[in-house]
């Protein structure tokens, strides 16, 4: 005996959402999956050593590149170090959020040329358990996305190891 039509249409409809939901658990599976390997250093881990100094090891990206999370005044964002930079440069919708004084105008030169950004002072950035404070900074406004471009003036106070795929980053006590 065949179903009535409005039984069809019920399990049409049931088939439609359940694969509909596979379709969305699958998007969530593998946005986390591309998210890693953009970002493999998401929670990153200090190391205590006895010689007096920690550690934090870096894992390089699908792009060679060292991304982290990390903290600025005990807030997340996300760090990509650049050793070519002279100072820490935090697009300005980042600095908004952050709550971040816009200091004096100072001329940067860019790979597109010279721009003008703002100084900056960040009372403290941490990756893991590495803490700096006073670290000077820019504010970009014409840098897109979330990413803070992690540089010298923060770098150049840690001992940094390169080893393969690794970026270990040293602070002695």
């Amino acid at each position: 005996m065949p179903m009535p039509a409005s039984e069809q249409r019920i399990g049409k409809f049931m088939i439609a959402m359940a694969f509909i939901a596979i379709l969305g658990l699958l998007s969530l599976f593998f946005d986390q999956v591309l998210e890693q390997r953009r970002n493999p250093n998401t929670q990153p881990t200090t190391a205590y050593h006895t010689d007096g100094y920690k550690e934090v090891v870096l894992i390089r990206n699908r792009s060679h590149h060292y991304l982290t999370t990390g903290q600025i005044n005990g807030e997340d964002v996300l760090f990509l170090l650049d050793t070519g930079a002279t100072v820490v440069s935090i697009p300005e919708n980042v600095a908004n959020r952050l709550n971040l004084k816009r200091g004096s105008p100072m001329l940067a030169q860019t790979a597109n040329g010279t721009i003008t950004t703002y100084q900056t002072q960040i009372d403290q950035v941490s990756i893991g358990d590495i803490r700096l404070h006073g670290v000077r900074a820019s504010i970009n406004p014409y840098m897109e996305g979330e990413e803070v471009l992690l540089g010298m003036s923060f770098l150049k106070q840690l001992t940094l190891i390169q080893e393969g795929n690794r970026l270990v980053l040293r602070q002695h006590q």
